[in-house]
């Protein structure tokens, strides 16, 4: 999860999903009109307090659509049964590149997501002046650099190219990594806001390129090395085994780090949302996680206030960089 191919707020708005329409059931008239109207208010009613798009009035379940990019993952299923028993249906939306679904969210196209980490939450709340909220912990996950050509880190060559995603968070994030992993030095230590300008390139091993974040898979055959987003290094079927190096998740460095599902303000107390973040604990879906990460994943299961609490701290560090 979490870590994308561009800083948000630094490109033009993203295609988005159609806008969800209503369904036509042709004209109704007289006292049938007054009655159906009534039942519509309480369905209105009932969607307000649950969340989502209800229809409520006629079967008791509510809707929720949840952002993401990566819907093909086996996740999804179980926490689809899960929910399906408590009266939601889930219906994953997935997008492209990990731009797309918090403007999405903000425009009530969809009713959570769940793709990131509160690093990059933080960033994109600064950059938009937005305040879209974590109300759930998922998981940490390693970010770690892989190699087409090369087995160990000492086979990287002085001058090597090493490809890192080019999101400002990502982007810090996997320099630091390249620092941990001895290939390169930052000035004055770096930051989890560090950019390649801020590189000793007198003193470091290797250069940096940054690319899209989804493209740093295609870019292996291509330069020594590239520091891959776990979901897109998993996608690609890369062995988080034979990675060269990688930062450890159960760390407390990791903290802001942490994928979380996320709501507008307006609604995280939402209780069929907090039910949703809280069946992603179900045993059945920390089974499916660990084995979909090939047991990279570290999980996390955090109170909402200590998320929103570091959010708030992340938010903060982000604006006085500016």
């Amino acid at each position: 999860m979490t870590n994308t191919p561009a800083e948000p707020g630094s490109t033009p708005a993203p295609e988005l999903p159609d806008k969800p329409t209503g369904r036509r059931t042709g004209l109704i008239t007289g006292i049938a009109l007054g009655a159906v109207t009534v039942v519509a208010a309480a369905a209105v009613l009932i969607s307000n307090v649950t969340g989502g798009t209800s229809d409520a009035g006629a079967s008791g379940r509510v809707t929720v659509k949840i952002g993401t990019t990566d819907a093909s993952s086996d996740m999804w299923p179980v926490l689809e049964e899960l929910a399906a028993k408590e009266g939601i249906d889930i219906k994953p939306v997935n997008f492209t590149d990990y731009t797309q679904p918090n403007p999405a969210l903000s425009q009530k196209q969809t009713d959570l997501n769940l793709f990131q980490h509160l690093f990059y939450l933080a960033n994109y709340n600064v950059a938009n002046q937005d305040t879209l909220t974590p109300i759930g912990s998922t998981v940490v996950v390693p970010l770690s650099l892989y190699s087409k050509k090369h087995t160990a880190l000492a086979e990287i060559p002085e001058g090597g190219q090493i490809a890192i995603p080019n999101d400002a968070v990502n982007q810090a994030r996997a320099l630091l990594v390249l620092q941990q992993a001895g290939l390169l030095k930052l000035k004055g230590g770096g930051t989890a806001l560090s950019t390649p300008a801020e590189v000793d390139t007198a003193v470091s091993k290797v250069k940096v390129t940054p690319v899209d974040a989804s493209q740093t898979v295609a870019s292996l055959p291509s330069v020594d090395g590239a520091v891959v987003n776990n979901n897109f290094a998993l996608d690609a079927k890369l062995d988080p085994a034979k990675a060269l190096y990688g930062d450890d998740p159960s760390k407390p460095a990791a903290e802001p780090y942490i994928n979380v599902f996320v709501a507008r303000a307006a609604d995280k107390d939402n209780p069929t949302y907090l039910k949703i973040a809280k069946l992603y604990h179900d045993a059945s879906v920390i089974k499916v996680e660990r084995a979909e990460s090939k047991g990279t994943a570290v999980i996390v299961d955090r109170p909402k206030a200590e998320l929103e609490r570091i959010t708030d701290s992340l938010e903060k560090t982000v604006r006085a960089a500016q």
